[in-house]
């Protein structure tokens, strides 16, 4: 038998038969009271209470190898059943789209039945992960150099840093300009500002607020930033058959795909001969290739919004338009709401909530019920990614059975 090749599985539907039944969330805020672990709680039973399922049923759990509050205790504190199927994502931002991928390959395979996947984080007042020390700062050549081992060095201390450098050549290379990165800023802050339940709800931003913010990082200023957020959300996956009797009109999922690179770099991945195709670029082939849809059927987007220019890149890498053409494609309201492809209708990370891109997949199920705070008039697909510049995932998702 020849051996086989990459790309012999292009066109191959994975087939989930698996949906979307139920979702939940905490109040967003700059400081909660709660633990982390009793925000979770709250989540997960406002999404078993939304799609109307027994906590009793629920039997597979995945999150993030980033989330503190661990499966036991879920388990134990909610009365669920034998959990026969879980499983936690790394690599932060890039993981939340992974965490449904999961259950559904889980379901599928009939490993497991009704799954649950949260994200807890009390980012808002708790400390930054890079801001109590060197953090992964080794000697070169010891076996537990990391990136930072190179880019601490030279100043790259937080990831607005990196991103920053990023920003910089991709600037350089497209002619993109601090006006394109206000307009996603304020394009995703008007989606806010129509949404109840988002920290920037009574936040109004004009061009002038934009240019005028401080820097934080050139050439990002504080507008280009996601929010520092304490909440959590939760999400019940099951089978399509399952979802029939649940609460809700089902949400199905079309596809899904992870991606790492080849001889990627976390976070600082300068050196390669394309750093800003990134994970994405490879993701995206994945998550194309099992689905019927393309990009020019998607009606609406939730893209990983931890700044603004990973918005323009991120267009560009799933493919809505060409290399370099994104700061064209957003001019004359693209990505507005009651634009050719509205992004972010919640306000995103970066002006609702920043819970590691559980809400941009929350909102993708809203806009699928067609109960969306900026709701896309008839639309039936919605493409929902997880972070740039990390190992990642995304997710189709459909207000039809394909």
């Amino acid at each position: 038998m020849p051996a086989w090749q990459p790309g012999q599985l292009r066109g191959v539907r994975l087939g989930f038969n698996t949906a979307i039944v139920g979702i939940g969330q905490s109040e967003f805020s700059k400081h909660l009271e709660p633990t982390e672990e009793e925000l979770a709680v709250r989540a997960i039973l406002a999404a078993l209470e939304d799609a109307g399922i027994e906590a009793s049923e629920v039997d597979a759990l995945s999150s993030f190898t980033m989330e503190a509050t661990e499966e036991v205790a879920v388990a134990k504190n909610l009365g669920l059943g034998d959990i026969t199927f879980f499983s936690k994502i790394g690599y932060g931002g890039g993981g939340g789209c992974g965490t449904i991928g999961h259950l559904s390959l889980a379901i599928a395979g009939g490993v497991s039945h009704v799954g649950v996947a949260w994200r807890s984080r009390k980012r808002g007042s708790g400390v930054r992960p890079w801001a109590a020390g060197p953090g992964g700062l080794r000697i070169p050549g010891s076996e537990q150099v990391t990136a930072a081992t190179w880019a601490r060095p030279f100043g790259l201390l937080r990831p607005v840093d990196e991103i920053a450098v990023l920003t910089r050549r991709y600037m350089h290379e497209t002619g993109a300009t601090r006006e394109h990165l206000a307009e996603v800023a304020m394009s995703i802050r008007a989606n806010a500002n129509r949404n109840p339940a988002a920290m920037m709800h009574d936040r109004l931003m004009s061009l002038d607020d934009y240019m005028n913010a401080r820097w934080i990082s050139e050439p990002l200023c504080l507008f280009d930033n996601c929010l520092e957020t304490d909440g959590a959300l939760a999400v019940v996956v099951t089978s399509t058959e399952r979802a029939k009797d649940c609460r809700r009109a089902p949400v199905f999922v079309d596809s899904f795909a992870q991606a790492i690179p080849q001889q990627h770099h976390h976070m600082v991945n300068f050196w390669a001969e394309d750093p800003i195709g990134a994970p994405a670029r490879a993701c995206a082939a994945a998550l194309w290739r099992q689905s019927e849809l393309q990009p020019q059927d998607i009606d609406v987007v939730q893209i990983y919004d931890a700044f603004t220019p990973l918005v323009l890149i991120s267009l560009e890498n799933y493919g809505f338009c060409g290399r370099g053409e994104a700061p064209g494609f957003i001019e004359g309201g693209t990505i507005r709401y009651g634009g050719k492809l509205p992004v972010n209708t919640s306000g995103g990370g970066l002006s609702e909530a920043y819970v590691h891109g559980m809400n941009l997949i929350t909102e993708g199920v809203r806009q699928m019920r067609g109960d969306s705070t900026s709701q896309v008039v008839d639309a039936t697909a919605c493409l929902v990614t997880s972070g740039e510049g990390v190992p990642t995932s995304a997710l189709i998702l459909r207000s039809e059975e394909s």
